[in-house]
């Protein structure tokens, strides 16, 4: 479905600055040009009250680093105005993986609110009060948001209608049926002694379809057996395993 407005991404974030940064460019950066999607970056800082404009204090119960404010940051939440029917993302570490078909969703509604955090991590009560989804894009830290919330929104934005060339580009690669997407080859015929897969250049869609379906499945269960696993088992009388709406995260 269109939407009938752009689709829009909020960051909140303590350094706006950084956005619209890779963004700006290439795939991402030519839909923005065209508006066919909208980036807004607002300061958290500006939310805070106290002449220094602090937006954090030591951890309660002790321990290092600083803490987001809840007060701040639901100030700054609220500010926006967030409508009831778009996403209020917070990236962490500790939140459920972002998927292929998480970005898929988030792609077809009108944009998500996306909050960065810094330091230690964010007040828990501002995530409860305000019902942030805590997302993460894989097991490791950063050391804040942003550029976590980039990767998500580059994610999104290459799935909007008018983004790619061509529509096949968004369905036949990683993740789109829960599979490695299969080794790739092009120009020149011979590189350095070894050719292209000469099933490849056999003009048998039939054959190189099936090819690349065994070559994914292969690599899928070489070096992501945890998505090979959520693999149906093959069916009867049918080459291959079955498809899967089980996603990853596109890298």
């Amino acid at each position: 479905m269109t939407n009938p407005s752009p689709w829009r991404a909020t960051v909140l974030t303590l350094f706006p600055e950084m956005f619209p940064g890779p963004l700006g460019v290439s795939l991402a950066g030519r839909a923005l040009a065209s508006d066919l999607w909208e980036i807004e970056a607002r300061d958290i800082r500006a939310s805070a009250t106290d002449r220094h404009r602090s937006v954090d204090d030591t951890p309660a119960g002790g321990g290092p680093g600083m803490v987001l404010r809840a007060d701040v940051l639901a100030a700054a939440i609220d500010a926006v105005g967030v409508r009831p029917d778009r996403p209020k993302l917070l990236m962490s570490p500790r939140g459920r993986p972002l998927t292929q078909a998480r970005v898929a969703e988030l792609a077809q509604g009108p944009g998500p609110l996306i909050v960065c955090g810094r330091f230690e991590g964010v007040d828990q009560r501002v995530i409860d009060a305000r019902a942030l989804e805590e997302v993460s894009i894989g097991d490791y830290v950063l050391s804040g948001g942003e550029i976590a919330a980039m990767a998500l929104i580059d994610a999104c934005v290459r799935l909007l209608p008018g983004v790619m060339g061509k529509e096949a580009s968004g369905t036949e690669e990683s993740f789109s049926d829960g599979l490695l997407e299969y080794p790739q080859y092009t120009r020149p015929q011979l590189f350095e002694g070894v050719p292209i897969p000469e099933i490849l250049t056999s003009g048998d869609h039939a054959k190189v379809a099936a090819w690349r379906r065994t070559q994914s499945e292969a690599l899928t269960a070489a070096r992501r057996p945890d998505l090979w696993a959520r693999i149906p088992p093959k069916a009867p009388n049918r080459p291959g395993r079955q498809k899967t709406a089980k996603n990853k995260t596109d890298g």
